[in-house]
């Protein structure tokens, strides 16, 4: 009987882990994927590195701050001061410019991976299903049928997946179901030559781009490779395209925004689909719980979108959980 079992190797499934770990508890974290990262995956393809999930996180509370200040000192997060341009009015909810943007190196998994290394974790194991049992939870996975046992759940995964995974278990299932999620389409493009783009990340506000970033100008990073992100309103409308079409016309986007990527032919081109890549209104609190069924849901969808969000969600659930156990 394990203690607690995290769904999810993100930022707050593994900062969560951590926390667990550290107050004396037996944990285990299951994950889907190869390895962590959740959106800060790093993908390594034909000698080119990209970041197509997250691009670069900010800390602005003291706390964050204390931990963004740790890795620093690991060499896992450096700045990143790109050479910005902006096409198309600037949204009235952008917000304020941050100080600072931050990124984990050589790939911004870098930090999970650290924090991983030191849990048990059991990737490219998908949970099949959960139930409600008494005094914890039983959880199949895929494809070993393993079963598990756990005092508590905690489940980080995408509101939609995890109320398909606690319908008929807890009365949390309806309530993460109704949080929408925006898609996101990302384009990776890899050149055997540099590009004179003029600018080392930009912001689209005129579609169907919403970012484009030269991926090698972070630092820890190296050839020219380049992330194009389309906008939540082309990703909804082609959602269910074939990678192919996606890539074709996010490809011609960005043309139009860099000419001279024109005059070369991509060494490597790959198109990506993020499902579910943004709550267009999170839901500004820490975490969901459910006290009575030993059940707690947390990630950026509940404390905002940002990496820091989904932090600070996987922080205040573990801080609950080991309330609850100890």
């Amino acid at each position: 009987m394990l203690d607690v079992c995290v769904i999810g190797a993100g930022w707050a499934g593994l900062t969560a882990a951590a926390q667990l770990k550290s107050a004396g508890l037996e944990v285990l974290v299951v994950e889907k994927a190869r390895g962590p990262g959740g959106r800060c995956s790093t993908r390594r393809q034909a000698g080119f590195a990209f970041d197509h999930g997250a691009q670069y996180f900010t800390a602005r509370s003291p706390d964050f701050k204390l931990a963004v200040e740790s890795w620093q000192r690991l060499g896992l997060v450096a700045a990143w001061e790109p050479t910005l341009t902006v096409f198309g009015d600037r949204p009235a909810r952008a917000g304020v410019a941050p100080n600072a943007r931050l990124v984990a190196q050589p790939g911004m998994n870098a930090v999970l991976k650290h924090v991983g290394a030191g849990l048990d974790c059991r990737f490219s194991s998908r949970v099949e299903q959960l139930v409600r049992q008494r005094g914890g939870w039983s959880i199949q996975l895929e494809p070993s049928e393993t079963l598990l046992h756990a005092r508590v759940m905690l489940m980080t995964a995408p509101p939609w997946q995890a109320a398909q995974l606690l319908r008929g278990q807890s009365d949390l299932a309806e309530r993460v179901a109704a949080v929408p999620m925006n898609p996101s389409w990302a384009l990776m493009l890899g050149y055997d030559q540099p590009i004179d783009s003029g600018f080392d990340a930009a912001f689209d506000n005129e579609g169907p781009l919403a970012w484009l970033a030269r991926n090698s100008s972070k630092p820890g990073r190296s050839g020219e490779a380049w992330l194009v992100h389309a906008d939540a309103r082309w990703s909804t409308r082609y959602l269910e395209t074939s990678a192919e079409h996606a890539a074709g016309v996010l490809l011609s986007a960005f043309h139009k925004r860099v000419p001279a990527a024109a005059a070369q032919t991509p060494s490597l081109i790959s198109a990506h689909r993020w499902r579910y890549a943004l709550a267009p209104e999170p839901l500004e609190l820490d975490y969901l719980q459910d006290a009575e069924a030993g059940l707690v849901l947390a990630g950026d969808w509940c404390a905002g979108n940002r990496i820091e969000g989904a932090w600070t969600s996987g922080r205040a659930a573990a801080m609950q959980i080991v309330q609850w156990l100890t």
